[in-house]
């Protein structure tokens, strides 16, 4: 039985809660080695040169960033590389967020549009690139997930994915969302070639410190720390039974 969808209502509010929560950005931030006003997620600095360099991009490519959220990223990656970016989420929340850090980055050459994991509306072999940043677990059908990186890649287009990874897959204590990632076969089922997965200790270590600081503050009634608090909980709940990866591949 696939895991339930999560509601678009629930990622607007998601994001709107981070977006109203300057203290949780400082906290991650600040242990991740981003720069202060970033809009990013969980991976550390270290990761944005590492995926820059994996996807490859030229001035005249364009970047897509699948399930982008505020697209912090995507935008660092486009404005080092030239390229041009397009971000796609579901959340017109997420979306918002995303074009006013892009003018706030002095990214122009940015676009972002609604759509999802398995239906982007984007054309076929529309991008040089595909970017997708632990995201990647929540389609309730991974494999069409795949199959839409692949469609939108032109031919020799790379792809970059950030996730985690089960140390066991039959483990009980986590999700089913979790259990399930295999970025190795995902990118194999869509036909993708040169297939590379590699545990990245260091980015997880660094998410490590996150957490350990979240449940440490007194949330009090605020939903934005709260949620951020019993993030950090679940997250050390489990966190010796993932593995954080790097997954990148090429579209043949």
């Amino acid at each position: 039985m696939p895991p339930k969808p999560l509601p678009v209502d629930y990622w607007d509010d998601w994001y709107a809660s981070k977006g109203a929560a300057p203290a949780v950005a400082e906290v991650m931030n600040r242990h991740l080695g981003l720069p202060p006003d970033l809009l990013a997620g969980i991976l550390p600095a270290e990761a944005i040169g590492e995926l820059t360099a994996e996807l490859r991009l030229t001035p005249a490519d364009t970047l897509l960033d699948l399930a982008c959220g505020r697209a912090g990223y995507g935008l660092v990656i486009a404005r080092g590389s030239g390229a041009r970016l397009t971000g796609i989420d579901v959340s017109a929340e997420a979306l918002a967020q995303a074009r006013g850090q892009a003018a706030r980055l002095g990214v122009t050459d940015a676009r972002f549009h609604a759509g999802d994991l398995t239906a982007s509306g984007l054309p076929d072999a529309c991008a040089d690139a595909v970017l997708c940043t632990d995201a990647i677990q929540f389609p309730d059908d991974p494999a069409a997930a795949y199959r839409e990186i692949r469609r939108v890649l032109k031919a020799g287009g790379r792809v970059a994915l950030t996730c985690w990874e089960p140390a066991g897959r039959d483990d009980g204590k986590l999700s089913d969302r979790l259990r399930r990632v295999d970025l190795a076969a995902g990118l194999a089922g869509a036909g993708f070639t040169g297939i590379e997965v590699r545990e990245r200790p260091a980015w997880r270590e660094r998410e490590r410190a996150v957490w350990e600081e979240a449940v440490t503050i007194d949330p009090g009634n605020d939903p934005a720390l709260l949620s951020f608090h019993g993030e950090g909980v679940r997250s050390l709940e489990h966190f010796a039974l993932i593995r954080r990866v790097l997954a990148t591949a090429t579209a043949p």
